[in-house]
């Protein structure tokens, strides 16, 4: 009885969505309680028949997976963001939500991911080249925050008939998870990794690593982030939820991610660095820059010069650029102290009222930030595209969603690494200002680039390396 009436709720749910929207073809969400079920688990069952799926968890956050497309969006060029902004408002926008009174972590979705640069370079245009921007409304959501959890459906429809099959579609996918919720669910399978010498990416990284710290001391940059990628060829592709699971205990404080336009084709990490969060009027974005690894309790950072200037200017630069809006923002006085596993950073949280602003336009002010490209903006991006000889893709890039409400949250993807087929490269990057060392930076890259190699090492074994040379 209890069953009977839950699907009666969802079925007229469904039936008044339609008639609210009686057009050609309408969009429908539908929204049902599952608690219980990890998003992170469920991903693979949400995403059986779907070649897109989506990873956002920042558990004990919101946890949330996705997968499938309903509605998509790609593009190229210099209005990326206001385009992605304008799809996200007209997608959402004529969405009939069956469920409008559901919490706000159940919310339907736009998911977005965008590429470092608008454009590829010229000598990139290949088939490592991403798209500048991704937005999805997914078929599939499924998210969590506690124990508390949601599936939703979204879809179009063009009649009442429609409609029903939406919410049976539905019905029977949540009673599905349920049922697998208390079958034995252990970690996916590691995948092997072929073993060979490889020169160290250290060798890779010098020459440019001695150009930028000319740059910098010779005074005509002020900060310069240079980018290094180490690659990993594979047996088999690779499954990275194994890899998330772990980096769920040991980057517990950072968002884990995932985005997989295809299964031969997935970019994952765990990012530490919010560019932005929105709820509401209310803006947070944080200044992370200053890194110490093993050895460092943070005391030898906040007496560091050489970092205390490097974060001051990261903090001053997203200030500036937020008072370019219009805005009033308040940061603390003195950066605190935000541990990643084995890292620790000087972090300053930054926030604002708003005013209305929409969530992609203040992403376009801010991204990206001195923390990921340099100082000046426009002459560190030049030099980047001139020093670093592959296409940095989604490497330090926004990545997030905007929801039905406006609210919105975008991480800076970094930490990561990009699955294509058997290849597996991973990129991390250190922050170059006048006085910083070689031998220093040489060993925060290292330590970067371990967040995700000590996964792959205890998941099945590191194996063979490969660089893409810089030089």
């Amino acid at each position: 009885m209890q069953a009977d009436h839950r699907f009666s709720t969802l079925l007229d749910a469904a039936l008044r969505g339609w008639r609210e929207h009686p057009c050609d073809e309408s969009l429908l969400s539908l929204a049902i309680p599952l608690d219980g079920i990890d998003p992170l688990w469920a991903l693979p069952q949400l995403a059986k028949t779907e070649s897109f799926r989506m990873l956002w968890d920042c558990a004990p956050g919101l946890s949330l997976a996705a997968a499938g497309r309903c509605q998509h969006l790609e593009l190229a060029g210099s209005r990326r963001f206001e385009l992605a902004q304008r799809f996200c408002d007209v997608t959402l926008g004529r969405l009939s939500d069956g469920f409008a009174s559901a919490p706000a972590q159940a919310r339907p979705r736009v998911l977005l991911a965008f590429s470092f640069f608008e454009q590829s370079g010229d000598r990139h245009q290949h088939s490592d080249a991403v798209p500048s921007v991704q937005a999805v409304l997914p078929r599939w959501q499924l998210s969590r925050q506690g124990r508390r959890g949601w599936l939703r459906l979204n879809g179009a429809i063009s009649d009442a008939g429609d409609a029903r099959g939406l919410a049976e579609l539905l019905w029977f996918k949540a009673s599905e998870l349920q049922q697998q919720l208390n079958r034995e669910n252990g970690d996916a399978q590691p995948n092997g990794i072929g073993r060979t010498l490889a020169r160290p990416w250290q060798d890779c990284y010098r020459t440019a690593l001695d150009r930028g710290l000319a740059l910098v001391n010779e005074n005509e940059l002020h900060k310069l982030v240079l980018a290094v990628r180490q690659s990993i060829d594979l047996e088999r592709p690779l499954d990275p939820l194994p890899l998330l699971q772990r980096l769920r205990r040991q980057q517990a404080g950072s968002c884990r991610f995932l985005w997989q336009r295809q299964s031969s084709d997935a970019f994952f990490g765990a990012s530490p660095e919010r560019l932005l969060s929105l709820r509401g009027n209310c803006l947070r974005s944080d200044a992370l820059a200053g890194t110490a690894g093993r050895g460092d309790d943070g005391t030898l950072l906040m007496q560091s010069d050489k970092d205390r200037r490097e974060h001051e200017l990261v903090v001053a630069t997203i200030t500036d650029l937020l008072q370019q809006k219009g805005l009033t923002p308040w940061r603390r006085r003195r950066p605190q102290l935000a541990r990643h596993g084995k890292l620790t950073h000087l972090h300053t949280p930054i926030t604002a009222d708003t005013g209305g602003l929409a969530a992609l336009s203040l992403a376009e002010q801010l991204h990206p930030t001195p923390a990921v490209a340099g100082l000046p903006r426009r002459e560190a991006m030049a030099w980047l595209r001139a020093l670093e000889p592959f296409e940095r893709g989604w490497y330090a890039a926004p990545i997030g969603w905007i929801d039905s409400a406006g609210d919105a949250e975008l991480r800076v993807a970094i930490r990561c690494g990009h699955a294509r087929g058997l290849r597996l490269d991973l990129t991390a990057g250190a922050g170059l200002v006048r006085g910083s060392i070689a031998e220093r930076e040489l060993q925060e890259v290292g330590l970067k680039l371990a967040v995700l190699a000590d996964q792959l090492d205890q998941v099945s074994g590191l194996g063979k390396r490969t660089q893409a040379p810089l030089h």
